[in-house]
C-alpha cells in the first residue's frame, strides 16, 4: 500500500494520547478510571494496541486475529467488571469509531484515494468485529458484578429508548428477538413492597418468563413481552401479568399498550436462562412512546385483584377521553357520588355491564336474587335519571363505574 498508512502509523502515538483524552473528558466512568494511574495507562495502552493493529491489518487487507480479539475480550471484561455504565459502553464505541475516521482523514493527502477507499471499505466490517468483542467481554465483566435484575433493567432501559446497544444486552442476557410486543404497566396504589421484596419478586417472575421486567417506581410495575404474532403477544402478557398480581395479592390496575412490529420485546415461558425469552432493539423511542399509552390507560383502568386482566386503548377509550376534559370527569364524579348512596350500586353496575346486562348472570355473579338486581337498578334510575339499559345510561354509567372503580374519585 501507499504512504497513507505509513503516515497513519507514524500518527498512532498521538492519536492515542487524544483518545484517551476524549474519553475522559466527555466520559465521567472513564474519568473516574483515569484518577488510577494504573488504570490510566491501561487505557493508553489498549488504545495504542488498537490503532497500532488497525493500521497494520488494514494495509494488508487481513482481519483481527483471534489474538488481537481476545485482547479486546479481556479489555473490555476487565471495564464491565470496574462498573463502566451501559451508556458510557455505548458511548465509547461511538466516539471510538468517530475519532478512528477522523485519523484517517488527518492521515490523507490528496493523492492517497486509492489507500482511502481501501481503509474505507476495511474498516465497517471489522471495527464491527472489534466492537462485538469489546463488548462481549463488557457483558461478562458485568455479570459478575451486577445481579441479573439490575443487567435485566438496563435492558428494559435501552429498548424503551429504541438504542442499538439494547441487541447486545439482550444477547448476553439470552433473550431472542420477536417480531410483536406488548408494553404493560400494572399501578399499586397505597404502600409498595420494599426494595428487597422488589428484587425477590422480580427475580421470582424472571425464573418462569425470562423476559425484560422492571418496577419503574415503588408502585408500578413494567414488563415488555413479545411474541412471533399479536395474539401470542397479548396471551403472554396475560400470563406474566396474572402471575404477577398473584405474587403482590393487592388490587392492581393493568394497562397496556401494543408495540410496532419488529421493534418489539417478547417472552416465552422457560424456567431456565437458556430458554426462549424476550427482545431486542427497534426503531427509537418506539416502545417508550408505547410506555407512555399504557401508562395513560393503567391510571384510568379500574383497581382489583382479577388476575391477568389487561386493559388496551380501546377498552377504556370513554375513560381516557374523560379524563382529557376536566369538567366532564368533574360530572362523572359527581356521578359517582350519587351513586355512591348505595348500597353497592358501584359493583352492581360492574357486573352488570361485565355481564352484558344479562339479569340471571348478573345476579349470579353478585351472588344476589334477581329482584334485589332489579331494586338496586331501579335506584340508580332514581339516583341519576338513567335507565342503566339505555344507550345513554351505558354510555355514562360504564364509564363512571370504571372511573370510581380506579381510584379517582375516592
Amino acid at each position: 500500500m501507499g504512504d497513507l498508512f505509513a503516515r497513519w502509523q507514524g500518527m498512532v502515538a498521538r492519536h492515542s494520547r487524544r483518545a484517551v483524552d476524549a474519553y475522559v473528558r466527555e466520559l465521567p466512568d472513564f474519568h473516574l478510571m483515569s484518577t488510577d494511574a494504573r488504570s490510566r495507562t491501561g487505557m493508553l495502552d489498549f488504545a495504542f494496541f488498537l490503532r497500532e493493529r488497525t493500521v497494520a491489518l488494514a494495509a494488508e487487507g487481513r482481519p483481527f486475529g483471534e489474538d488481537d480479539l481476545a485482547v479486546m475480550v479481556a479489555v473490555g471484561r476487565e471495564r464491565g467488571a470496574a462498573g463502566v455504565s451501559p451508556v458510557a459502553q455505548r458511548r465509547v464505541l461511538a466516539l471510538h469509531t468517530s475519532l478512528t475516521l477522523r485519523e484517517v482523514h488527518e492521515a490523507a493527502t490528496p493523492v492517497d484515494v486509492t489507500d482511502v477507499m481501501h481503509a474505507l471499505r476495511w474498516l465497517p466490517d471489522q471495527g464491527a468485529v472489534a466492537q462485538a468483542a469489546y463488548t462481549q467481554g463488557y457483558l461478562r465483566g458485568q455479570e459478575a458484578l451486577r445481579p441479573v435484575v439490575d443487567r435485566v433493567r438496563s435492558l428494559v432501559s435501552l429498548l424503551l429508548a429504541g438504542d442499538a446497544f439494547a441487541d447486545d444486552v439482550a444477547a448476553g442476557l439470552a433473550m431472542t428477538r420477536h417480531e410483536h410486543a406488548v408494553v404493560a404497566v400494572v399501578r399499586m396504589p397505597g404502600p409498595a413492597p420494599g426494595p428487597a421484596e422488589r428484587a425477590d419478586l422480580l427475580t421470582d417472575l424472571l425464573a418462569h418468563h425470562w423476559l425484560p421486567v422492571r418496577w419503574e417506581e415503588p408502585g408500578e410495575f413494567v414488563a415488555l413481552v413479545g411474541a412471533d404474532d399479536p395474539a401470542a403477544a397479548e396471551e403472554r402478557t396475560r400470563e406474566v401479568v396474572r402471575d404477577f398480581v398473584d405474587r403482590v395479592d393487592v388490587p392492581c390496575a393493568v394497562g397496556a399498550a401494543r408495540g410496532p412490529a419488529g421493534g418489539s420485546a417478547g417472552g416465552s415461558t422457560g424456567a431456565a436462562r437458556g430458554s426462549a425469552g424476550a427482545l431486542a432493539g427497534g426503531s427509537a423511542g418506539a416502545l417508550g412512546g408505547a410506555l407512555d399509552e399504557a401508562r395513560q390507560v393503567c391510571r384510568v383502568a379500574p383497581l382489583g385483584r382479577r388476575a391477568g386482566e389487561v386493559r388496551y386503548r380501546d377498552d377504556l377509550f370513554a375513560e381516557l377521553g374523560a379524563v382529557a376534559v376536566p369538567s366532564v370527569d368533574a360530572w362523572l364524579g359527581e356521578t359517582a357520588r350519587r351513586l355512591a348512596e348505595g348500597p353497592d350500586l358501584i359493583a352492581t353496575l360492574d357486573a352488570f355491564y361485565r355481564n352484558d346486562m344479562h339479569r340471571t348472570r348478573s345476579a349470579a355473579a353478585l351472588s344476589v336474587h334477581p329482584r334485589t338486581l332489579d331494586y338496586r337498578l331501579d335506584r340508580v334510575r332514581h339516583l341519576t335519571g338513567l335507565d342503566p339499559a339505555s344507550a345513554r345510561g351505558v354510555l355514562v354509567l360504564s364509564t363512571t363505574v370504571t372511573r370510581a372503580l380506579s381510584g379517582a374519585y375516592s
